[in-house]
């Protein structure tokens, strides 16, 4: 009897630590070095809020955006529903006038399925535009990679569930990156990331870049 417990007890602790590994929680360290360097020089509010996963916070704004008002808020391998955990300390502060947004990416890579992404980001949307009803919202569609290439046909369900609700909504752009990222042969391009299959290389955010800029100029 006593084994039977030590057992159990060994999977709630297994099952504890897994659930741990996935909390928002785990993104504190991240949120509170913003926050930081936020006291140590405040950003002007109004400018353009580059929010979400790795592919953002590896955008390097300065270089890309040398003239316009933007802010990196990316956090390590977040999913949406990360967004809006912290969006009163990721979001409210800067009263943006725009979002630029990547994330969907992880969300399917551990599991969710396309509904539950748009789901997610329909949830986002609507608080960002709760609390700053005429901001713009740029949604960066989820991105081909070799890494995660299995799993592309369900990125692209949850592309095209957020570019219908593009539609619908006129404060919100889908920004399509899959034809500039695909060969001719309907495969990713190797040029556009890095070893690991999955992060850009300098080629890819010049796409995203031109992308971005031609939706905030309401080209896109």
């Amino acid at each position: 009897m006593r084994r039977v417990f030590f057992t159990v007890g060994m999977l709630f602790a297994i099952s504890f630590a897994a659930h741990a590994e996935d909390a928002p929680s785990r993104w504190e360290p991240a949120i509170a070095a913003f926050e930081a360097e936020d006291r140590a020089q405040p950003p002007a509010p109004g400018g353009v809020l580059f929010l979400g996963s790795s592919s953002i916070r590896m955008w390097d704004l300065e270089k890309w955006f040398p003239d316009q008002h933007v802010l990196n808020r990316g956090f390590g391998g977040s999913e949406i529903s990360d967004s809006i955990h912290f969006f009163d300390r990721a979001v409210l502060p800067y009263k943006p006038s725009a979002i630029v947004f990547y994330a969907g990416d992880n969300d399917i890579a551990r599991g969710k399925d396309a509904g539950q992404v748009a789901a997610d980001f329909k949830a986002f949307a609507e608080k960002v535009w709760a609390a700053f009803p005429e901001a713009r919202i740029l949604f960066i569609g989820i991105k081909p990679s070799t890494a995660r290439w299995a799993l592309y046909p369900e990125m692209k369900k949850a592309n095209e569930a957020i570019r219908a609700f593009a539609g619908e909504e006129p404060r919100l752009t889908f920004v399509d990156i899959e034809g500039a990222m695909l060969d001719e042969d309907g495969a990713p391009l190797e040029s556009l990331l890095k070893d690991d299959g999955l992060h850009m290389t300098e080629a890819g955010y010049r796409i995203w870049t031109d992308l971005v800029k031609a939706g905030l100029e309401g080209e896109g």
